[in-house]
C-alpha cells in the first residue's frame, strides 16, 4: 500500500524514536523504516518532512529524513526488471520538482544534503529523464539573492562532480556539453563575486575601529562562499569538461582565459593575509583558504592540460610567480606553509612534466599533414624552450641554495618538538607525506630539480657541504646557525646520493668527516648524529668493502646513541646494509653482541607503536641474514616472551612479532626447539579462530605454524595438540588453504603414525570439507596429501577417508575436461590415488567400487554408468596416463597389470589396450621415472651432516624411496598378471591375443622379455 499525506504524523514519529538512546525504541523505529523504504511514496513522505516550514527547528529529524531518502535513491531509484519495490515514474517527476522547488534552504547541513540528493539522482536521469535540470538551475540563478545563489551553486557543484565520475564515452560527450553551456556564466559570476570581494576587503581594511561596516559582513562572506564554490565549479568544468590536451594536442581555451586571472586572484588575495591576521579571524581563514585553493586548481589544470597551461600567456607568470615567492626573502617570514607548499608543487610539477621534456628527435618544421607524434613533439619542445627561459643556470643554482639553506634548515619548532618528543618527530620526518609539511616538499622539489639539472648542481651541493663542514667542525656543541646549515646540506647529499656520487668520493667523505662527527656525544651533537645515521643508509651501494668494517661499527655506535631519533635513524639505515646484496657478514659478526643488546634495550626504551615495529623489522632482517644465531638463542627467547607479554591487544605490532618469530626458527633450523617454550603458547593463541585478535593473527600464524613444522627435528606433544584447531579453520574458510596443506603434509611427513593415531577423525572430516567444496586449484594442493597419507599408511587410511575417496571416483567419472587443463589434471591425480588403492589394497578398492552408497552418489551427481564403476575406473586410467607424471604412469600400469587377473570376461576386450599402455610406460617410462626420482631433494641426502636432522624435503624423498610403486616392478607385474590372465581365460585369452597387431606384440614381448 503506497504512503500518503496522512502518514506524514507517522513517519516523523518514526523518524525521531529512529535517534533515540533507548534501544527498545530505536531499535522498532528503524526496522518499520526499513520496512517502508520500498513502498510507494516513501520517499515523498521524506521530501514533505525535509521541505516542511513546521519542521524548520527540528533540524535533526530533517536531517534523518533526508539520509534515509539518500539511500532509497541508492536501492531504488534505478529501475530494474521484475523488481517488486522501485519508485514509480511518476514519483520521480514529483520528487525532481519538489527539490527543485526546494532551493533556498536556510540550514547549510540539509542544503548540503538536498545537492547531494540532486547530485544523486542526477547521475541516473540526467540527461534523459531530467533534460532541463542545468537550465532551470541557471534560470533560476539568475535572479536568486546570495543565499539562495550559494544553494544553487552549491547543487551545481555536487552534481557536476558526481556527473564527471561516469567514465562512459557517451557520459564524458554529455558532460562535455554542459560544461559548454556553464562555462561562461560560471566563469562570469566567479569574476563579478572576486571584484565584489576585493572592494570589500578594501573597504573592510579602511573601517577598521569602526561598526558601521559590520552589519554587511555577513554578505560578505556568503558571497566568499559562493565564489569558492563557483571556483570548484569552474576547476570541475575545466577539467572534466575537456578531454586532455596530452591526448589531443589541442588548444583548450578556457585554461589560456582562466589561469592568468587566478593567479592574479592570488596576487590580490595575499596581501589582505596579514591585514586580517589579527583582526578578523574568519575573513582571515578565508584568504588563506582561497590562495590555497586557487594554486591547486592552478595545479590541477597543468596536471590536466600540460600543453594550453605551457602557453607563453600561461606558464611563464605561474612559474615565475611561485619561483618569486620560494625564493623572495622578505616572504620567509611570513607564517603561511600551506601555501610555500602549493608554489613548491607546482613547479615540481613542471621539472617533472614528461610533456615539457624536449624530444630528441628535434623540432619538425614542416606543420602540413604532421602526424600526432610530429605535433606532439613540437608542442613539447615549444614549452621546453619556455621552461628555459624561465630557469637559467643562474636561477637554478639559486632555487637550490634557497631551498637547502632556507627550507632544510630545522627551526626552532622543530628542535622543540624533537626535544620534547623523539619517537614522534622523528617518524613524522621519516613517514609524512611529502605535500603536507613545507620541509619535505621542499626536499622532494630538490630531488626532482637535482635529477633535471645535476650537472650543474652536483658541484654546487659540494660546495655547500664543504662550506658547513668548514664553518662547524666536529667540535662545534651549540646549536648555532652553522650547525643547522651542516645538517641541512648533509641531508642535501643524502638524498641525491646516486648522482652525486659522480662528485663525491664516499670514502674519502666518511674517514675525513662523518666518522669524525660521531667522537663528540654532547647532547646538541644529536643533530648531527642523526643526519650522519641517514647518510649512511641512503649511500649504502656507493660503499666499498675497504669502508664497509668502519661503517658497520659507526652504526652500531649511533644504535648505542642517548637519543632516541638517532637510534631509530640508526636502525633505519642498518636494515638498509643488512638487506643490501653485497652485506658482508664478516665484518659485522663480531659486532653482532652489541647489536643484540642494543635492540633490546630500544624495545623498552620506545613508547610508540611505529617505533617497536621498526626494532622488529630490524631484529627479522638480522635473523633472516646473519649465520651465527644459537648463540644467542636464549636471550631472543627471553625478549620475545617479554615483548609478546606487553603486546597485548596490539595486533598490529603482534604480527611483527610473529614474522620476527618466523625469521627467528628458520634461523635455528634444527635447533629450533630451543624456542618452542615462548613460541607454541604464541602459536596457540594465534590459531584459535575464537580468540580476540583472531582476524588479524591467523594468516601471520599460519605462516609460522607451517615454518615451524618444517624445521622441526622431531614431534613434539605440544606441536601435535596443535591440529585441532585446523579443523576450525577449515570450516570457517578456505582462504588459507595453500598453507593448511602444507601443514597437513608436514605432520605426515614428520611422524605420521602418531599423529593418525591421535587425529585420524579430524584430517577425515577436513578432507572431507575440501573435496567436493574447492575449486581444481584448490583440489590439486589437497590431492598430494591424500596421496602421500595412502602411500604412508595403505592398509589404514583408506577406510578413513572412504567419504574423499567416493568423490574422487565422482571427479573420474564426470565429463567435462576436454577442453579444461586444469580439470584434466585435477581427474588424473584422482585417477592416480584410485589406482595406488587398487595396488596397494585391492581389496578395499573392490569394495569401495561395489559399495551401493557410490552407485547412489553416482546418480544424484548425474553420472551415468554402463559397466562396473572399476572397468569404468579402468577407461579413466587407459586415458589419462599420457597426462601422469611418470610415477603416476607406473601406478596406472600397475593397476590395469592387476586388472588382468580379474575372472570377468570384459578384461579381454581391453587386453590390447592394457599391454599397449604397459608397455609403453615400461619401454619409456622408467628413464623418466630414474629422473624425477633422482632430482634434487633425493641428492641432498648426501649434503646433510651424520647428526643433523633430515629436512622436510629429505624426509619427503626418503617416502617416495620406500613407497612401494616405487619398489615394485612393473615387468614383472604385468608378466606375472598377464600369465595369470591366461590360465583364467584359457582359449579366450588365445584369441585376444591373436587380434594384437603383431608389431603391437612384438613390442609386448620385447618390453616383457618374453620368447
Amino acid at each position: 500500500m503506497a504512503l500518503t499525506a496522512s502518514d506524514l504524523p507517522a513517519m516523523y514519529s518514526l523518524l525521531a524514536n529512529s535517534m533515540s538512546g533507548d534501544e527498545s525504541v530505536r531499535r522498532p523505529a528503524e526496522a518499520a523504516l526499513s520496512q517502508s523504504e520500498s513502498r510507494p511514496g516513501f520517499c515523498s513522505c521524506l521530501m514533505e518532512v525535509i521541505a516542511s516550514k513546521d519542521l524548520v527547528s527540528h533540524v535533526d529529524v530533517r536531517l534523518m529524513a533526508s539520509v534515509y531518502f539518500k539511500n532509497s535513491i541508492n536501492r531504488h531509484w534505478k529501475s530494474r526488471r521484475n523488481a517488486s519495490s522501485g519508485i514509480s515514474n511518476e514519483e520521480k517527476i514529483h520528487l525532481r520538482q519538489k527539490l527543485l522547488s526546494h532551493l533556498r534552504e536556510e540550514n547549510y547541513k540539509i542544503a548540503e544534503m538536498l545537492a547531494v540528493l540532486i547530485s544523486k539522482i542526477a547521475r541516473f536521469d540526467y540527461p534523459r529523464e531530467w533534460p532541463d535540470l542545468f537550465s532551470v538551475l541557471a534560470q533560476q540563478l539568475q535572479s536568486a539573492d546570495v543565499l539562495a545563489s550559494h544553494r544553487i551553486l552549491m547543487i551545481l557543484f555536487r552534481t557536476l562532480k558526481e556527473l564527471s565520475t561516469k567514465r562512459l564515452t557517451a557520459d564524458q560527450r554529455t558532460f562535455a556539453e554542459i560544461s559548454s553551456q556553464l562555462f561562461d556564466f560560471s566563469w562570469h559570476l566567479w569574476q563579478t563575486d572576486v571584484q565584489t570581494i576585493l572592494r570589500g576587503f578594501s573597504t573592510m581594511a579602511q573601517s577598521y575601529g569602526s561598526n558601521s561596516a559590520e552589519q554587511h559582513h555577513d554578505e560578505l562572506f556568503l558571497t566568499c562562499e559562493r565564489w569558492f564554490l563557483c571556483l570548484k565549479i569552474v576547476r570541475q568544468l575545466t577539467i572534466s569538461g575537456f578531454q586532455s590536451d596530452a591526448k589531443c594536442i589541442q588548444e583548450i581555451k578556457p585554461v589560456k582565459e582562466v589561469s592568468p586571472l587566478l593567479l592574479n586572484a592570488v596576487q590580490s588575495f595575499l596581501p589582505y593575509y596579514s591585514s586580517f591576521q589579527n583582526r578578523d579571524p574568519k575573513f582571515w581563514e578565508f584568504v588563506k583558504k582561497a590562495c590555497v585553493k586557487l594554486m591547486k586548481v592552478l595545479a590541477a589544470i597543468q596536471s590536466r592540460h600540460p600543453y594550453s597551461f605551457g602557453d607563453k600567456c600561461v606558464l611563464p607568470v605561474v612559474v615565475d610567480f611561485c619561483l618569486n615567492k620560494i625564493t623572495d626573502p622578505e616572504q620567509a617570514s611570513l607564517p603561511f606553509e600551506e601555501f610555500f607548499i602549493q608554489c613548491m608543487v607546482m613547479v615540481k610539477s613542471v621539472l617533472e612534466c614528461k610533456e615539457y621534456k624536449p624530444s630528441l628527435t628535434g623540432r619538425v618544421m614542416d606543420e602540413n599533414g604532421v602526424t600526432f607524434e610530429q605535433r606532439k613533439k613540437n608542442a613539447s619542445n615549444a614549452v621546453s624552450g619556455i621552461v628555459s627561459s624561465l630557469l637559467p643556470n643562474e636561477r637554478i643554482v639559486l632555487l637550490c641554495n634557497i631551498l637547502v639553506r632556507r627550507y632544510f634548515v630545522l627551526t626552532a619548532s622543530d628542535l622543540e618538538e624533537w626535544y620534547q618528543n623523539p619517537e614522534s618527530f622523528h617518524h613524522e620526518q621519516d613517514m609524512i607525506q611529502w605535500s603536507e609539511k613545507l620541509r619535505p616538499c621542499a626536499e622532494a622539489l630538490y630531488m626532482v630539480l637535482f635529477e633535471n639539472y645535476n650537472q650543474l648542481l652536483g658541484p654546487i651541493v659540494v660546495s655547500i657541504l664543504q662550506e658547513a663542514m668548514n664553518n662547524c667542525p666536529p667540535s662545534v656543541t651549540e646549536i648555532t646557525p652553522a650547525l643547522l646549515l651542516k645538517d641541512a646540506a648533509y641531508a642535501a647529499t643524502a638524498y641525491v646520493y646516486y648522482e652525486l656520487s659522480n662528485y663525491l668520493n664516499f670514502r674519502d667523505w666518511f674517514n675525513g668527516a662523518l666518522s669524525l662527527e660521531l667522537s663528540n656525544d654532547h647532547p646538541n651533537r644529536r643533530i648531527i648524529h642523526r643526519k650522519v645515521a641517514m647518510i649512511l643508509g641512503h649511500w649504502v651501494s656507493e660503499i666499498k668493502d675497504d669502508t664497509k668494517r668502519a661503517v658497520y661499527c659507526s652504526l652500531i655506535t649511533l644504535l648505542q646513541d642517548n637519543d632516541l631519533a638517532v637510534k631509530l635513524a640508526a636502525s633505519r639505515s642498518l636494515c638498509l646494509h643488512v638487506e643490501d646484496a653485497n652485506f658482508s657478514e664478516q665484518y659485522f659478526i663480531d659486532l653482532l653482541p652489541i647489536c643484540w643488546e642494543s635492540c633490546f634495550k630500544m624495545v623498552e626504551e620506545v613508547q610508540e607503536f611505529d617505533s617497536k615495529v621498526q626494532v622488529l623489522n630490524l631484529i627479522s632482517v638480522l635473523l633472516g641474514h646473519v649465520s651465527e644465531v644459537t648463540p644467542y638463542a636464549q636471550k631472543l627467547v627471553q625478549f620475545f616472551q617479554k615483548v609478546w607479554e606487553e603486546s597485548s591487544g596490539e595486533s598490529l605490532l603482534q604480527i611483527q612479532l610473529l614474522v620476527a618469530l618466523r625469521s627467528f626458527v628458520i634461523a635455528l633450523a634444527y635447533q629450533s626447539p630451543i624456542c618452542y617454550s615462548i613460541l607454541l603458547p604464541i602459536l596457540q593463541k594465534g590459531i584459535d579462530i575464537n580468540s580476540p585478535d583472531a582476524l588479524n593473527l591467523l594468516e601471520d600464524s599460519m605462516a609460522l605454524w607451517e615454518t615451524t613444522l618444517s624445521y622441526a627435528p622431531m614431534m613434539v606433544p605440544q606441536l601435535l595438540a596443535c591440529f585441532p584447531y585446523m579443523v576450525d579453520i577449515i570450516e570457517r574458510s578456505f582462504d588459507h588453504l595453500q598453507v593448511a596443506v602444507s601443514i597437513m603434509e608436514s605432520y605426515i611427513i614428520l611422524d605420521g603414525g602418531e599423529f593418525l593415531n591421535m587425529h585420524a577423525s579430524s584430517v577425515a572430516k577436513i578432507l572431507d570439507l575440501i573435496i567436493g567444496n574447492v575449486n581444481d586449484k584448490g583440489l590439486l594442493s589437497i590431492l598430494p596429501v591424500i596421496d602421500i597419507l595412502v602411500q604412508c599408511f595403505p592398509a589404514e587410511v583408506p577406510p578413513l577417508i572412504n567419504s574423499c575417496l567416493q568423490k574422487l571416483v565422482i571427479i573420474c567419472l564426470s565429463g567435462g575436461d576436454d577442453r579444461d587443463p586444469s580439470k584434466t589434471a585435477v581427474k588424473t591425480f584422482s585417477a592416480a590415488i584410485l589406482a595406488r588403492i587398487l595396488v596397494v589394497n585391492t581389496t578395499y578398492l573392490a569394495q569401495l567400487t561395489s559399495d551401493s552408497s557410490l552407485s547412489v552418489l553416482l546418480q544424484q551427481a548425474g553420472v551415468t554408468i554402463e559397466d562396473s564403476v572399476l572397468f569404468c575406473l579402468t577407461d579413466i586410467w587407459l586415458d589419462k596416463v599420457d597426462n601422469a607424471s611418470p610415477m603416476q604412469k607406473k601406478t596406472f600400469g600397475l593397476a590395469l597389470s592387476i586388472i588382468l587377473t580379474l575372472r570377468m570376461p570384459q578384461v579381454l576386450d581391453k587386453l590390447d589396450q592394457i599391454l599397449s599402455t604397459c608397455t609403453s610406460v615400461i619401454l619409456g617410462g622408467d628413464k623418466d621415472l630414474t629422473e624425477e626420482e633422482s632430482s634434487g631433494d633425493m641428492s641432498s641426502s648426501r649434503s646433510q651432516g651424520e647428526g643433523t636432522p633430515p629436512s622436510k624435503e629429505l624426509r619427503k624423498s626418503q617416502i617416495k624411496v620406500s613407497d612401494p610403486i616405487y619398489q615394485m616392478s612393473l615387468e614383472n607385474s604385468v608378466r606375472e598378471n598377464l600369465q595369470t590372465c591366461s590360465t583364467l581365460h584359457g582359449d579366450a585369452f588365445n584369441s585376444a591375443i591373436s587380434r594384437i597387431h603383431p608389431s603391437e606384440l612384438a613390442q609386448v614381448k620385447q618390453a616383457l622379455k618374453l620368447p
